[in-house]
């Protein structure tokens, strides 16, 4: 066997431009996705929408893409041309999103202000937006196992998809910070023209990463050599055969709760809750990524095995449950603190994000002509669950966050929505996630090829 993976291209390491040229593929979903998870709901509430209508617009989106994710693997699966669907859903996204920040067009051409106009307005350009987005997703996701069957170099892609998507969500930040800065919302008219900016300017950083990815990336050759074998596609049920299929989906679907519920209400409880200043909306989401960022680099350094998975996803699970915890009792008068927080925030989401995509590739691993499907179908539960766990908090979301005093006329904690959003449901997911991994056998065969670890990562 050590023979043949010296001789078997797929086995070897690969090279380190391949390695950029793929993790810049997401940008343009990553930076729309963080402006989606950040500033959503915000905006929405902010133009006069109630939180029940913008969770309703947030559902809208997340419903189609998860069903967007499952149709899209089943094709990708079916017929490959993992770059077609790349660019035909990077160019979808594209042209969407600026409508969701956009303001609401068709009240424009009907000249009808209504809340329910509005609403259906935002609800279907995000549904459209968020097909484009899922096509873009699971091509690029699945396309780490058709690259090579090294699984450390798997883990090398992941970390560096991972280290761009913070590199995406900094810029995001950055852009947002000039934009909040320049342009004051005194008005309706004014949020929308901050949010327009942000979109515009988004979106053209984005589609250049795109160019760079479909130039640099080669259509994965181990995908078409397969294809006249046996092994060609996988049908579903075999995957549903797995109980390790069950548990990365279960730990996958956690880490995304984590990540996207978190995001969702950082920027509310920095203003709202602790009533900080407007750039601690831009401040305190760039530390978290800058240590993201960082903790993505490293983590493409060491050689991977299933022990070193688990221990690195559990060590992230239990860093966001201090930090969950954290954040549930912090007072507003010592809101400094969250910058702190957001530092072990960001070390914790890189830990668990590297690991808990890299499961997949250990669940697939030489079996590719069902990638796209796993993908598909763990992406489908993620988006709903996120939608729904959305919908229910901000549903019971209330428009001006209450104070609560103590006896000595001292503001003490109030347990918001907000809170619970950013705080109890992170940790209570990070709990969850790292009993299940705990009974993960991630070194069974057909999982991690054990001599491919002692290779080194890259060339």
């Amino acid at each position: 066997m050590t023979g043949g993976s010296e001789e078997d291209p797929f086995t070897k390491p690969i090279g380190r431009w391949s390695v950029f040229f793929y993790g810049v593929g997401h940008m343009l979903n990553d930076i729309t996705a963080s402006c989606w998870f950040t500033y959503l709901l915000l905006f929405l509430t902010q133009i006069g929408l109630s939180p029940r209508d913008a969770a309703i617009v947030m559902l809208s989106g997340q419903v189609a893409d998860a069903f967007a994710t499952i149709f899209t693997g089943e094709l990708i699966d079916r017929f490959g041309h993992f770059k077609i669907w790349h660019a035909a859903g990077s160019l979808l996204v594209a042209i969407s999103f600026s409508s969701v920040f956009g303001g609401c067009l068709p009240c424009s051409i009907l000249h009808n202000d209504s809340l329910t106009l509005e609403t259906f307005s935002y609800s279907m350009f995000a549904a459209i937006f968020n097909i484009g987005w899922a096509a873009t997703q699971v091509s690029h996701m699945a396309m780490v196992n058709c690259i090579s069957l090294n699984s450390t170099s798997r883990v090398a892609l992941t970390s560096s998809r991972n280290a761009f998507t913070m590199v995406a969500n900094l810029g995001l930040y950055a852009i947002a910070l000039v934009v909040f800065g320049v342009i004051k919302a005194g008005s309706k008219e004014d949020t929308e023209t901050q949010y327009r900016w942000i979109a515009y300017s988004s979106i053209t950083i984005g589609c250049c990463f795109v160019v760079i990815f479909l130039m640099g990336t080669k259509e994965p050759r181990l995908r078409i050599e397969l294809k006249q074998t046996s092994r060609a596609r996988i049908p579903w049920v075999y995957w549903f055969r797995k109980l390790l299929y069950y548990q990365v989906a279960m730990v996958y679907l956690l880490t995304r709760l984590v990540l996207n519920v978190s995001q969702a209400y950082l920027a509310f409880f920095v203003i709202d809750d602790l009533q900080m200043d407007q750039s601690a909306k831009a401040l305190v989401p760039a530390i978290i990524y800058i240590c993201s960022f960082v903790v993505s680099v490293l983590l493409q350094e060491i050689p991977w095995n299933g022990r070193r998975l688990k221990a690195y996803y559990t060590a992230g699970g239990i860093i966001w449950i201090f930090c969950g915890a954290a954040i549930l009792l912090l007072p507003r008068d010592i809101s400094s603190f969250m910058y702190a927080i957001s530092v072990f925030i960001g070390i914790a989401n890189a830990l668990m994000m590297v690991t808990a995509i890299s499961m997949q590739s250990v669940l697939v691993g030489a079996e590719v002509g069902g990638c796209a499907f796993v993908c598909g179908s763990l992406s489908f539960l993620d988006k709903m669950s996120c939608g729904l766990a959305l919908y229910v908090l901000q549903s019971h979301q209330t428009t001006s966050p209450r104070g609560q005093l103590n006896n000595n006329n001292q503001q003490s904690v109030y347990l918001s929505v907000t809170r619970y959003g950013l705080g109890l449901v992170p940790a209570l997911c990070s709990f969850v996630g790292v009993a299940v991994t705990f009974f993960m056998e991630l070194e069974a065969a057909g999982s991690l090829s054990k001599p491919l670890l002692r290779e080194p990562l890259l060339e």
